[in-house]
């Protein structure tokens, strides 16, 4: 057995079922052995860097790790937005490189590079491989520490010689003892003790749920908390989908770009209790404020995450699931927050009911989104681009039980579209749903091909205001002097390039045909592209 036998051998092992990749010369031993294991299978992307966003959808859907594989030099460096994407948003992959022979590292040879050393600040781990009967316990840590403590990409780079490289025996481990890496599970008890007295004594307690809580898988955790003890919830982005909307307890998305419920909840809480989220700028606008004013509770599993943004009175570090049983093991008690409740509900009402503008000629994105929602199948999977369209699906797309992805942490435009096909790839019965920006999507367009040759069923919604929205927005406020850079000139027919990959499409610039056109849209068989006329002066705060 030599070595690329070994790596697809241990793949088997760690139970993969898919791979997103892009050949070249120096993963080609490796992709021959994978070849002969029909039972993995594989994307062929368009373009390196999708391959991350891929098995990034494939991993938020499977509750897996999700695998990428490219060739050493541009491959590899195309990959690098794919994994700092992964790494900010906390999601398990394993990326694997091929790269040069082993003798010749160093002399900057026919596409070289330092793959390891590039994506160090912002990976999990890596791996430079330098004998191949090193990659059976090299590919066990790599999954290991990928999925467990905070998830993150982890880095595999592997010479062409050692993927030729004979094996003197294969022995697959069964365990993994990595000195120095040993991850907080449980929260401790006297923690633990502090969390039920500050609920106990909260009479505005709230709670701000994150990301943290789906990569727990802990869900049901924090509704029976936020239920037992009648405690209001908001999301940050990567935890939006966390609640459904019409939950009496979801007051929505905190943050400059959240909505105003969520926000005067934050505002006048006396118990902040953070579950799974780093409190970063786009949510907490002034931790410093936040810390000042009222008694602050945070769970998270990276001890490096607590006190970084915002120092909590009572840290509390472990595994998000199993501190939330904890919790509930002990019967947190009921708060006497009726009062707060109600008038948290009042804002939420107005909220959720307001009448959004209307000019001819164009569809307002609250308003086709509101309506969208209403119309989606309850576990559906939705997709978002990064930009305006972000911040209005954030606000107006009515969540059920389904999931939202999202790059919420490096903010990368072009993600929602492969983002999209490996949540199909992992879950191929749910309803799938992208929504992008003109820009964004002329990110990853390419990639309706890899969506055509797998004969996809994705519904792309594609809001087309002809310039780079949210940016747009921005040069329109002082200091700025008027926007400059933004304009999409030379835009495609994007009807005409959807039908070139024989997929249909459908134009929408009256609000008043809105459902006749959705119902349509989301009943065609197989993926549909859905052009929606917006007004390029629209701004996330009409």
């Amino acid at each position: 057995m030599n070595g690329a036998q070994a790596l697809v051998e241990s793949l088997l092992r760690e139970r993969v079922e898919h791979i997103f990749g892009y050949a070249g010369a120096t993963i080609c031993p490796t992709v021959d052995a994978l070849k002969e294991h029909p039972e993995i299978g594989y994307t062929l992307v368009r373009t390196e860097q999708n391959a991350g966003h891929m098995a990034s959808g494939y991993a938020r859907i499977s509750g897996k790790v999700g695998v990428c594989m490219v060739t050493s030099g541009p491959g590899a460096t195309n990959l690098i937005t794919g994994i700092a994407t992964a790494y900010m948003d906390s999601i398990p992959m394993v990326a694997i490189t091929g790269q040069v022979p082993s003798h010749l590292l160093g002399r900057d040879i026919f596409q070289e590079v330092d793959i390891t050393g590039a994506v160090a600040p912002f990976s999990k781990h890596s791996y430079l491989i330098k004998d191949a009967n090193q990659i059976p316990r090299v590919v066990k840590e790599a999954f290991h520490i990928a999925s467990t403590g905070r998830p993150g990409p982890v880095l595999i780079d592997i010479p062409i010689d050692i993927q030729t490289q004979e094996l003197k025996a294969f022995s697959y481990p069964e365990e993994v003892n990595i000195r120095g890496y040993k991850p907080s599970v449980r929260g401790n008890e006297l923690q633990i003790k502090r969390v039920m007295d500050a609920i106990a004594r909260a009479k505005q307690p709230l709670i701000c749920a994150g990301g943290g809580v789906w990569l727990a898988n802990a869900k049901q955790e924090l509704l029976e908390l936020a239920e037992q003890s009648a405690i209001p919830v908001v999301k940050t982005m990567m935890g939006l989908s966390i609640m459904p909307t019409d939950h009496p307890l979801n007051m929505g998305m905190i943050g400059a770009h959240g909505n105003h419920c969520a926000n005067q909840a934050l505002a006048k809480a006396d118990l902040l209790i953070m579950v799974g989220t780093r409190a970063a700028d786009r949510a907490m606008v002034d931790p410093r404020e936040i810390q000042r004013r009222m008694a602050t509770i945070h769970i998270d599993v990276d001890p490096a995450e607590i006190g970084k943004n915002m120092q909590a009175a009572i840290p509390l570090v472990g595994d998000v699931k199993v501190i939330l049983q904890q919790i509930l093991e002990k019967q947190a008690p009921v708060t006497d927050s009726a009062a707060w409740l109600e008038q948290l509900r009042d804002y939420r009402k107005a909220e959720l009911n307001r009448t959004f503008p209307h000019q001819d000629g164009y569809v307002f994105p609250g308003t086709m989104l509101r309506t969208l929602g209403k119309k989606l199948q309850d576990d559906a999977v939705v997709s978002v681009d990064v930009g305006q369209n972000q911040i209005f699906t954030c606000k107006y797309l009515p969540q059920k039980n389904g999931r939202f992805l999202t790059s919420g942490g490096l903010g990368t435009m072009g993600y929602a579209l492969p983002a999209a096909i490996g949540a199909k790839i992992a879950a191929p019965e749910k309803q799938n749903i992208v929504i992008c920006g003109d820009g964004s999507f002329q990110m990853a367009m390419n990639e309706l091909s890899a969506i055509r040759a797998a004969n996809l069923d994705i519904k792309i919604v594609l809001l087309r205001n002809q310039v780079l929205g949210l940016v747009h927005q921005i040069q329109n406020v002082p200091p700025y002097h008027g926007p400059f850079g933004v304009a999409l000139d030379g835009s495609p027919d994007f009807a005409a390039l959807a039908a070139a990959y024989q997929i249909p499409s459908l134009y929408i610039n009256d609000e008043t045909k809105l459902d006749e056109v959705l119902d349509d849209f989301l009943s065609r068989q197989g993926s549909c592209l859905l052009i929606c006329e917006v007004n390029p002066n629209v701004s996330t705060n009409d």
